[in-house]
């Protein structure tokens, strides 16, 4: 490549950056950026991603100019996942459609993000894996929390109706089942699923 194209290509990558910079809320910082290799340029413009203290973004230059930004909060990362190649390192991200902490484990989009640099890369995906495992673990605290209040919701009398004590039962049956559920998805410790259990029961 020239050296003309040589300064091309950074002050384009220069102004990439002036723009993620610039597009940064109170608070938030930039963590890492990646950019694809110049192989991509060759078949389309090239992508910039970022993961920042508070969300992901990708950039791309924009047909008629400017550019062209996406973005997700860290919360909505539901896994990513890296693979190292002879051309860069490739990006998967999933994202989940829910907008309350993920607690939804439903995705509607994933990700694929081709031809980066790998150490750049490798950062990105470190710190995407640091904030995932941040907000499982948030998620699970607030499930916890949740099936916690719930179960401890359940306080039968001495003089309740049958009616009464088989609908207490079934909501009963109802979280155990959640509580095991959760401990299939290793929301919950064997510890913990058997405190919660005991709870339940005995309630009844």
């Amino acid at each position: 490549m020239a050296p003309n194209d040589n300064l091309s290509e950074d002050l384009r990558l220069n102004k990439a950056l002036e723009y993620l910079n610039s597009v940064l809320v109170a608070g938030e910082t930039l963590e890492a950026w990646a950019v694809q290799r110049r192989l991509f340029a060759l078949t389309g413009r090239r992508i910039l991603i970022a993961a920042t203290s508070g969300r992901f973004i990708k950039i791309k230059r924009g047909l008629l100019g400017g550019f062209d930004m996406t973005d997700f909060r860290w919360q909505d990362l539901g896994d990513a996942k890296i693979k190292v190649g002879i051309f860069g390192a490739d990006i998967f991200m999933k994202i989940f459609g829910s907008t309350d902490l993920a607690i939804s484990k439903d995705s509607n989009q994933v990700l694929v993000l081709s031809g980066f640099r790998k150490e750049q890369a490798e950062q990105i995906y470190r710190l995407a894996q640091a904030q995932d495992q941040s907000w499982r673990e948030k998620r699970r605290i607030r499930e916890l929390e949740e099936l916690r209040a719930k179960s401890g919701g359940v306080t039968i009398g001495t003089n309740v109706g049958s009616q009464q004590t088989g609908n207490a039962s079934e909501d009963a049956a109802s979280k155990l089942q959640q509580a095991k559920q959760m401990l299939e998805n290793k929301l919950i410790t064997d510890s913990e699923y058997e405190s919660i259990k005991a709870r339940i029961i005995s309630g009844l």
